[in-house]
């Protein structure tokens, strides 16, 4: 419609449109209606203007805000007018994300630099940038406002003063009332010190790169609850310093043990995660499926027999550090998904395994913490922490011996024995140990050494010569019929390695796996698969060798002081909202 034309407030027969042309009535009304929504909604946006400047006039005669993010205190009105916000700014031809800020120095690095700067002192002629997060935000009048900037876990102030900006006292207004808790800045100006000593940047120029649309939690309350923290560790890291702490400590034992096996001639390798057999471990894997090729795979549960059958090719020392993955229970300790290191090395045997663990995780403990003992809240930070020495030589426990000197009893041999499976079923009754069916003999075993063994094995504790019925990959003992050349690492009662001279008999080990397919037949999903992959691979002749495993995961809970595996597990498994 031109805007010189007015719309009569009757249609007559006659009555012609802008262009000279007779209007329907039809286009009357349409055209009548249109107007009067254009005027209702002018006179709405007269109120809203006039509300707005009596507000801007109330605010100006009272105290400045010590953080305007707060006034607003429903999560979802201020999502509202954030958005509102940035969709104004786009209106205007503005653009809201910044591709790109350019960052002259990093906060640690600015803060390395500058520390030793004398208190009140400004570099006024240094100019850097850098970039962060705002954490707060306080006001003094209308020309000073200060910001704590946090950015890879150090912190420096915002002293924004009007008259160090490169605009006008509007420009600064405005540039200071965009910036919220939470947002991404960017801010080019000059180094110094606060009266007080606080080092601080004083900006020329404060740009949000990237606004934060949600009220993030106050610092004085901060982010305390468990499952929150979990479902979004973005939220976790951004208000919680020390969960920054413990995943840096995750990657240097990740760190360490590369480092460990490099030294000493180790290849790293990748093997695969899907597997047609489910080998290497007892565990219930996960299934899926490949459309292409039609047919059920298992995601692994552990890399052995693939980098077994690496040292068969000849890469004699080889190691994997991944994600292995089993289809069972969730709780303090275990998680579907987890990492491990397992190493081979041939011609190394168990007790070549035993000397490299003592080494490797005490060297390190004292590494990380400082020192070969640590403090531990096994029972939780409201209770007294214990004391966890790491000082090697560590203690052995050799299972059965150990097992029979725990219960006061002999226990039948060969183990192997429906007699023995029997007597160790009513040991469990007896001990009230829960062992649900199928109660074989592994699982009676498993159960009880939990019971009587694991519990005394605090500082870390070899428990040795396993029951060949409960390790099928493992080599027999050369001295003492019916055991292995095994040992598990226990610390704080947990499992932390798994290691044997492997067995590379084909013959025996095939004959082995049968065993396994028939404890699974009887119920036992746990129970590994017949692979005759491996099998055959071994035909072409294993060198003695030793196999090593270690768990990531606790190791991380052990050296960050954490008892729930979640802590130490960026995204962890979470049952739906």
């Amino acid at each position: 419609m031109s805007e010189s034309y007015v719309l009569p407030e009757k249609w007559s027969e006659d009555l012609k449109d802008e262009n000279g042309s007779l209007m329907s009535k039809n286009e009357f009304k349409k055209r009548q209606k249109a107007v009067k929504v254009a005027a209702e909604k002018a006179e709405k946006e007269a109120a809203k203007l006039a509300k707005a400047l009596e507000a801007a006039s109330l605010k100006a005669d009272k105290p400045a805000s010590q953080d305007d993010s707060d006034e607003i205190t429903d999560p979802t009105a201020y999502f509202e007018n954030r958005v509102k916000a940035i969709e104004a700014k786009k209106s205007k031809g503005l653009n809201p994300y910044p591709h790109k800020f350019h960052v002259s120095i990093s906060v640690p690095g600015f803060v390395a630099k500058y520390k030793d700067i004398d208190a009140g002192s400004q570099l006024t002629e240094e100019e850097v940038s850098v970039a962060g997060r705002i954490y707060s935000k306080r006001a003094s009048g209308n020309k000073l406002f200060f910001y704590d900037l946090k950015a890879e876990g150090s912190k420096i102030q915002i002293m924004a003063d009007a008259r160090n900006f490169t605009v006008d006292l509007d420009g600064f207004a405005a540039q200071n009332a965009e910036c919220k808790r939470g947002d991404i800045v960017g801010i080019v100006g000059f180094p110094g010190k606060s009266k007080k000593g606080e080092l601080s940047i004083f900006p020329k120029r404060l740009e949000v790169l990237s606004p934060c649309l949600h009220m993030p939690p106050t610092q004085h309350f901060g982010l305390k609850d468990q499952e929150t923290r979990y479902r979004q560790r973005y939220l976790d890291l951004i208000m919680n310093p020390e969960v920054r702490d413990i995943f840096y400590t995750r990657t240097k034992v990740i760190q360490f043990v590369r480092r460990f096996l490099d030294d000493r001639g180790f290849l790293e390798v990748e093997t695969p995660m899907m597997n047609m057999i489910p080998g290497g471990a007892a565990a219930r894997p996960f299934v899926t499926h490949h459309n292409d090729l039609d047919m059920q795979l298992y995601m692994r549960i552990a890399p052995e027999l693939f980098l077994k059958m690496l040292v068969i090719g000849g890469l004699e020392r080889v190691y994997e550090i991944g994600r292995q993955f089993r289809n069972e229970g969730i709780d303090m300790t275990h998680n579907p998904e987890f990492t491990t290191c397992e190493f081979y090395q041939a011609y190394a045997d168990y007790n070549d395994l035993v000397t490299m663990t003592e080494k490797l995780v005490s060297d390190m403990v004292l590494a990380i913490k400082g020192s070969y003992k640590i403090k531990y809240h096994a029972n939780g930070m409201d209770q007294e922490p214990i004391e966890i020495d790491f000082t090697p030589p560590w203690k052995r426990i050799s299972m059965v011996s150990g097992l029979e000197e725990a219960l006061g009893v002999k226990l039948p041999q060969p183990l192997e024995s429906e007699e023995a499976r029997l007597a160790l079923v009513a040991l469990c009754e007896k001990h009230n140990v829960n062992c649900p069916a199928p109660q074989t003999t592994a699982r009676l075993l498993d159960k009880l050494v939990g019971d009587f063994l694991e519990v005394q094995c605090i500082n870390p504790t070899f428990i040795c010569d396993h029951p060949q019925l409960m390790s099928p990959l493992a080599k027999w003992h050369r001295d003492i019929p019916g055991l292995t050349e095994r040992f598990e690492l226990f610390i704080n009662k947990k499992e932390l390695c798994n290691a044997y001279t492997e067995l590379n008999d084909p013959i025996r080990q095939r004959s082995l796996f049968s065993d396994q397919a028939n404890a699974k037949a009887e119920g036992d999903d746990e129970a590994m698969f017949i692979d005759e992959n491996f099998c055959t691979a071994l035909e072409y002749g294993l060198p003695p060798t030793g196999g090593w495993g270690l768990g990531v995961d606790r190791m991380a809970m052990l050296l960050t002081d954490t008892i729930n595996i979640k802590e130490v597990l960026l995204f962890p498994a979470m049952k739906p909202e």
